[in-house]
């Protein structure tokens, strides 16, 4: 099928270039001019494992082209995945200023009866928005879908490549069969369902996994006052079928760019609609002591932190990622500098956008040079790197014998053993 993608953003860029890899022919539009000429020399704007491989791979097979002219993408495409950022407004709710572009700008072009899909996260009643958009411009036939995207930074391409299931909002059948043929080669259940509940899955999806992650958390907050382990407990129950195993690590809490941009949006939407929804009020309320707890636990264990040294390992908000947006990391860093500690940091891949936080912690491009006379260490993402520290010759480069692990990494008697305070989430 021939595909046009509004967006070469996180969405718009991994489903364009996933698409072509099973065959599609895409073209995918984005208004800045100097993205586009970096993408059509196999130069991906985001880190995210295997990506720039295929946008490479695409373009040499002539199933993936950039551009930032609507006319080179619109005009006969099948399909017209719209993937533009929903930042949040002031309230939490989702901003559709870039969605509602994009719509306009697609409307100009179209010459045919094209499907065009919402792939962006937007609110309940987006689609029919894109719809009221695109008539007062084209007046021949088209549809308009929600077919939210359901991917995880660091595996965004499995995730896409191997989905767990495809969300299709349509109210037209003839609409439907048209995506159910754009994911044909793909192996998993494909869900049709009507556009607004399309809409709020994504929303519920999100919301729900972050809930599940700051239960685990609470619970683990309460292991380490009544001398359980965490991880005992999770194994427990997610040995549950019901509850299941995933989203059970006790840490930090969630963070980037969909978590509590989501989360907060569907507050929002509740707001709107006068259904207060407290147990998702909660999570973020537990999310935020998470962060906390870690700094309260080591300013007790140390007396005091004013002039101390804390080396931070890891600063994006998860593994196989630059994105700190809102990363646990970021706000632990900013913890330990309100509470008088000096900081240096270390991750292998993370953007910092923020010039105030780089002028007041030390990044090092070496691990253990992060590490030279810290007082204590923090693991505060999961990198695998961190799962083999050489544990020796960071007790050497450090001063002081405090490691945090976070993110329960290490093990802990090897922690011990090396001479280390070792400190762990929910133990």
């Amino acid at each position: 099928m021939k595909v046009a993608v509004i967006g070469t953003g996180y969405v718009g860029l991994v489903s364009g270039t996933c698409l072509a890899e099973r065959g599609h022919h895409v073209t995918c539009v984005d208004i800045d001019e100097d993205k586009v000429q970096k993408l059509r020399k196999g130069i991906s704007p985001i880190y995210e494992p295997r990506l720039e491989e295929l946008i490479t791979k695409n373009i040499e097979a002539e199933r993936l082209m950039f551009t930032s002219d609507y006319a080179e993408a619109v005009p006969g495409a099948d399909v017209i995945l719209i993937g533009v950022g929903t930042p949040p407004n002031p309230d939490g709710s989702a901003n559709t200023r870039y969605v509602e572009e994009a719509a306009s700008q697609i409307a100009k072009h179209l010459t045919r009866d094209s499907i065009v899909a919402n792939k962006s996260t937007v609110p309940v009643g987006t689609r029919d928005l894109v719809e009221q958009i695109i008539r007062k411009h084209y007046a021949g036939e088209f549809y308009v879908v929600s077919n939210p995207e359901m991917l995880r930074e660091g595996c965004a391409v499995r995730d896409f490549l191997e989905p767990a299931r495809i969300i299709i909002g349509s109210e037209s059948d003839h609409a439907a069969e048209g995506m159910l043929k754009l994911y044909e080669s793909f192996d998993c259940p494909k869900l049709v369902m009507h556009p607004r509940s399309a809409e709020l899955t994504k929303y519920a999806a999100n919301s729900f996994l972050a809930t599940k992650i700051s239960f685990i958390n609470e619970v683990a907050h309460l292991a380490e006052e009544v001398g359980a382990d965490i991880e005992e407990v999770a194994e427990g129950i997610g040995s549950d079928p019901r509850i299941g195993k995933q989203f059970l690590r006790a840490g930090l809490g969630w963070g980037g760019s969909c978590f509590p941009k989501d989360v907060r949006a569907m507050l929002q939407m509740g707001e709107a609609a006068k259904q207060r929804m407290p147990i998702i009020e909660a999570a973020f309320e537990v999310n935020d002591k998470a962060r906390k707890r870690v700094v309260d636990r080591l300013e007790k264990a140390m007396g005091s932190l004013t002039d101390k040294q804390v080396a931070i390992l890891g600063l994006a908000f998860k593994n196989n990622t630059d994105d700190t947006r809102e990363s646990a990391a970021i706000a632990l860093v900013e913890h330990f500098l309100r509470a008088g500690a000096r900081v240096t940091a270390y991750d292998p891949k993370a953007e910092i956008h923020d010039a105030t936080l780089t002028e007041r912690m030390h990044r090092h491009e070496s691990l253990y040079e992060a590490c030279r006379g810290a007082d204590v260490v923090v693991i505060a993402t999961e990198w695998d790197e961190f799962r083999a520290l050489d544990l020796g010759q960071l007790k050497e480069m450090m001063h002081g014998d405090i490691l945090m692990d976070a993110r329960n990494l290490l093990n802990q008697q090897e922690a011990t053993e090396k001479g280390f305070r070792y400190f762990r989430v929910g133990k």
